[in-house]
């Protein structure tokens, strides 16, 4: 297991718009942190006030969306429009190509991450999914890149056990919690090859983004 500090992700932006990204990104290119298993990009997005991402294109990447803070307001070419919250998961498959705008319509301020996945297999025909007010109990599965996504929202002292996996991606969304030692805080994340056995507490109240991979 390595711990990844939140303070050590590459940051830029636009007017109105931060974005950290945990992994190579764009400008930031890193050859020795392209990618975690199937997951390409994990960024956090922190949109002001009527603000953010013009239309522009995606193919052949599985995108996840978590609204931490605010409301996002998502369009696209196949004609999908929907307002995501927090507590729900989005989830566009760009496959063959798709282009779609997210923004922050409303008056206050809009933080989410958004997680970018290789599929298995390029192409196809693009499909967007929401999910309202996913449960803990329920993980949101990726088949397409042998992923699934489990929530985890903790009170202090609450201990919750993590997936065995070929790889373990945990992010944390708010509050303290430990794994095997090591501390996490928001911004924070662990990733660990072979998990086994591995168990969350929390130290304060919590929440963690837990993708169980198997490539």
């Amino acid at each position: 297991m390595e711990v990844w500090p939140g303070g050590a992700r590459y940051r830029d932006g636009a007017e109105g718009i931060t974005s950290l990204h945990a992994l190579s990104f764009g400008a930031h290119y890193d050859p020795d942190n392209l990618r975690f298993g199937a997951l390409i990009a994990v960024n956090e997005e922190v949109l002001a006030p009527r603000t953010g991402f013009d239309e522009h294109p995606h193919s052949h990447t599985e995108i996840v969306t978590w609204v931490v803070r605010g409301e996002l307001t998502h369009r696209d070419s196949e004609g999908n429009v929907s307002r995501v919250r927090p507590g729900d998961v989005q989830h566009l498959r760009s496959a063959g190509g798709v282009r779609h705008e997210e923004c922050n319509d409303t008056g206050e301020e809009l933080v989410f991450v958004q997680m970018w996945l290789a599929p298995g297999e390029p192409g196809g025909t693009p499909a967007y999914t929401v999910v309202r007010g996913l449960a803990d109990a329920t993980p949101y599965a990726v088949p397409a890149a042998g992923a699934l996504l489990h929530v985890r929202r903790l009170a202090p002292g609450d201990r919750t056990a993590l997936p065995d996996a070929p790889y373990l991606y945990v992010h944390a969304v708010r509050g303290e919690t430990e794994i095997d030692g090591e501390r996490l805080t928001p911004g924070d994340a662990a990733r660990v090859t072979d998990a086994r056995a591995l168990v969350a507490r929390a130290l304060t109240p919590a929440e963690l983004l837990v993708w169980e991979l198997t490539r």
